[in-house]
């Protein structure tokens, strides 16, 4: 009965400690990632303003070809909503909407993730005109992780999770765009 009375006390005092830790611990994240394009900013902007090309480009459209897609409203164009489902844990269910757009600058939208977790992050891309008719497209995640979960944030690099499948995606669009 003792041995089992300290293991139950040793848990309580690590729950416990795990939970004032992440009292302190950081809630928000941000990634992003940038690439050149060998194109007008204007050209760029209107191939990525438009949700159903990402699956062109994102690695994570790539991840399933039997996901499921669903599609509302008009394509690039604020409300428009691009949804998924997919059996693969590291895709899941979710969906992705067009909140906001400034014409040849940027595109916001806000995520959805439903499965394997509940979740929403934000998502951006910009386009900046360069030198020589090329275009920098930056893509960016920022999310925020409630207390008491956001002590994953301590055993989870998400600037390397998500900011290598960012560059896969860019250096996807970068060959379909520079073609």
């Amino acid at each position: 009965m003792n041995i089992l009375k300290y293991i139950l006390i040793a848990f309580a005092v690590i729950i416990v400690i795990a939970l004032v830790t992440a009292i302190f611990i950081k809630k928000e994240y941000s990634v992003e990632r940038d690439i050149t394009i060998n194109k007008s900013k204007d050209s760029v902007y209107n191939y990525i303003k438009y949700l159903k090309n990402q699956n062109n480009y994102s690695k994570w459209a790539s991840m399933d070809v039997n996901m499921k897609k669903e599609f509302k409203g008009i394509d690039g164009t604020v409300g428009f909503v691009s949804a998924w489902d997919s059996e693969k844990n590291e895709v899941g269910k979710g969906e992705q909407t067009i909140k906001a757009m400034v014409e040849n600058e940027s595109i916001d939208y806000t995520i959805h993730f439903i499965r394997p977790f509940d979740s929403y992050s934000d998502a951006y891309m910009t386009v900046e005109q360069g030198l020589n008719n090329q275009t920098k497209v930056r893509w960016g995640f920022v999310g925020k992780m409630k207390y008491p979960t956001n002590i994953m944030l301590l055993f989870m690099n998400m600037d390397k999770m998500i900011g290598n499948d960012l560059s896969t995606g860019l250096t996807n669009l970068k060959a379909i765009l520079d073609k």
